[in-house]
């Protein structure tokens, strides 16, 4: 199956335009099939087709103590137009943390999961094919409100909308698939107020803004019919109310990923590879940021089309 079946019907002309596509790229990936864990592509879903994503992000690893942390997230995703894509996603936390308190992230053990965690809606608009046009430029706009917060497990009200700018290119008849985006984050939050916190423990509950920007990219390589290889990166920048740029984070790491007839399959390993900003005490690794990120991330994805 290609990555662009059925992606320009609706007329005569548009139908050959298509086909010319499918045989220029033998074996490439479905529409909007996720080659990377962390980036994604500019291709949107064909009208009337739609997807079930299941995604499993493992975090571990501050330095200290114990942290562990799940992300599932469950989406649907379903192609309004050839170029217009809209989806939505309910997310789940299961996380267990011992032995390292931090002020104002991490006020008490916790080992509790999977539970509910929030919800999110997302649209997709593709602005250029990167079949047809020759690179492939997409906007990607959400909204998402949260009900724990992701570090700590404890709850926290978050709204937060994001904007991402999607670019892609294929080289040598799709072998290989260059991806690159940018982003631009911006959340409202407020913690709810924790009983019995040690003495002199800074957990703030007065309302929170942030901004963050991001970039990452990533370069996969088809080694044989439906496997694809590769390797991505992704830097986040932090500000905080107040504060100014309080964090940020450089992770990188290899990708491999399967597409059949029906699914897809996607894994990453994603070590934190540089970080700065704010410490905790008695923190060794001086070269990471590990108050809000963890030293490694693995990754799952999974995508069944119908």
């Amino acid at each position: 199956m290609n990555i662009f079946h059925g992606r320009f019907g609706g007329n005569l002309f548009s139908g050959f335009l298509a086909l010319g596509a499918v045989a220029a790229f033998p074996g490439a990936a479905h529409a909007d099939e996720n080659l990377f864990g962390y980036n994604t592509g500019a291709e949107t879903l064909p009208k009337g087709s739609g997807e079930i994503y299941v995604f499993n992000t493992l975090r571990s690893d501050k330095g200290q103590g114990t942290y562990r942390a799940l992300d599932t997230e469950i989406e649907g995703e379903y192609g309004v137009t050839d170029r217009i894509t809209v989806s939505a996603a309910a997310s789940f936390l299961t996380i267990k943390t011992n032995g390292l308190l931090i002020d104002g992230y991490l006020p008490a053990p916790i080992d509790k999961g999977p539970r509910f965690s929030g919800l999110e809606v997302k649209s997709k608009f593709n602005i250029l094919s990167p079949a047809l046009d020759d690179f492939g430029l997409a906007v990607i706009t959400s909204a998402e409100w949260k009900r724990l917060d992701p570090h700590s497990g404890q709850l926290k009200t978050e709204y937060e909308g994001k904007v991402v700018i999607a670019a892609q290119k294929y080289f040598r008849q799709g072998q290989i698939v260059w991806v690159g985006n940018l982003g631009l984050k911006a959340g409202h939050e407020t913690r709810a107020p924790i009983a019995n916190l040690p003495a002199g423990f800074d957990w703030p509950t007065t309302p929170e803004m942030e901004i963050e920007l991001s970039a990452g990219t990533g370069l996969s390589y088809r080694v044989a019919p439906g496997w694809f290889v590769g390797a991505e990166t992704h830097y986040t920048s932090e500000y905080e109310t107040e504060v100014g740029q309080e964090r940020w984070s450089l992770f990188a790491g290899p990708t491999i990923h399967y597409g059949g007839e029906k699914f897809w399959a996607t894994l990453t390993w994603f070590p934190q590879i540089k970080g700065g900003g704010e410490r905790y005490p008695g923190q060794t690794d001086t070269g990471l940021h590990l108050i809000e990120k963890t030293k490694t991330e693995f990754r799952f994805k999974l995508g069944i089309n119908f």
